[in-house]
């Protein structure tokens, strides 16, 4: 396996498979292992039922029993139109390759849309977990608009058999407050039935792009994390930090936005990938809160970057990756090999926490 990870890092293999993180040890993370649920959730206000259904999750697919997960998700029907996401594999309009797809790839669970799991349901919510994405944003609406509304109730989720729920909030945008209340009740009820919680931790606001994009500023992107594990998330999904320094960017100019102190870049991360990551664990309670990072787009080194982007999850202390278009936009037979090169990362215990 590890011969194949280096040849995919290419000329940065000792970058990414050596780097040491000296900013926040490892000895301070709760890194993923085959009994996370009992240690991490055994003391927790969780009931017995969402308990089982972590631990489903937990032991489904070819990462089962390493506390590392591999999540398909394909919402993007709803969130980016389905003619543009499926028109490069149009079999994918139909939720039956969906989740097959994540079957044959190995993977914990399938998250989808009310419609697409709920279409399958009889068939497959017992073979392979759910987690049902209750909220979206649509892109139908002129002008489009950017916020995230219900499109079900979780109450719909349970009646289907769903292992967990997930949603997304657009930290820092106008609508964020009324979602953060959606979402939490909508939280708090999936877990009195049993089931588990993934929360997408997106930010999003016209004021965070400046000289650069700082909707995937670690600190930024840290603290949507740390607002996430507050409303009770079981699972936190983000996209992987790509530079730092939102909240002083955002502080220029006689400004003055959140809180900040120096040694949040300081001493908390440095420039590396890894660390700039490991930033984002440790605002899932150390790694008690598990975080999984976003695949990405499809594009045209699909295969190198989604490997690179594990290695940096995996050595950050994240519990793994939830990767949707570089696998559906292909043929399935690629699909699966794509999703298999991510958990032969997590699988390789060549590759360890930095």
């Amino acid at each position: 396996m590890i011969d194949r990870i280096t040849q995919a890092l290419g000329d940065k293999a000792s970058y990414y498979l050596q780097h040491t993180s000296t900013t926040i040890p490892s000895s301070m993370i709760h890194v993923p292992s085959s009994n996370s649920v009992d240690t991490l959730f055994g003391g927790s206000d969780r009931n017995n039922r969402v308990l089982r259904n972590l631990e489903w999750m937990n032991n489904t697919g070819r990462l089962a029993g390493t506390g590392y997960v591999s999540i398909l998700p394909v919402d993007q029907g709803i969130e980016h139109s389905a003619g543009a996401s499926f028109a490069k594999n149009p079999a994918y309009f139909d939720p039956t390759n969906i989740v097959e797809l994540a079957i044959d790839g190995g993977c914990n669970a399938v998250a989808s849309t009310f419609g697409v799991l709920g279409n399958v349901a009889r068939r497959y919510a017992h073979k392979i977990p759910f987690v049902v994405k209750i909220n979206h944003n649509e892109l139908l609406t002129y002008p489009n608009k950017f916020d995230q509304i219900m499109f079900g109730t979780v109450e719909q989720a349970a009646d289907m058999g769903a292992a967990a729920v997930g949603a997304t909030i657009y930290f820092g945008s106008n609508e964020s407050s009324r979602q953060i209340v959606e979402i939490a009740q909508a939280f708090a009820r999936a877990h009195e039935l049993g089931m588990a919680t993934i929360l997408w931790c997106y930010i999003r606001n016209n004021a965070f792009k400046a000289d650069k994009d700082y909707h995937v500023a670690a600190d930024l992107t840290g603290q949507a994390n740390h607002l996430g594990v507050t409303l009770g998330a079981d699972i936190i999904k983000q996209k992987l930090p790509e530079n730092n320094g939102g909240f002083k960017a955002l502080n220029m100019g006689g400004s003055s936005y959140g809180k900040l102190d120096e040694r949040m870049y300081t001493e908390l991360a440095s420039d590396h990938p890894i660390d700039l990551c490991r930033y984002q664990v440790a605002n899932c309670y150390m790694g008690r809160i598990g975080l999984i990072n976003s695949g990405g787009p499809s594009g045209t080194n699909d295969m190198a970057e989604a490997i690179t982007t594990a290695v940096i999850n995996k050595r950050a202390g994240g519990m793994g990756l939830i990767s949707g278009r570089k696998a559906f936009q292909r043929p399935m037979k690629e699909g699966v090999e794509l999703l298999h090169a991510i958990q032969d990362v997590y699988l390789c215990k060549d590759v360890t926490i930095a």
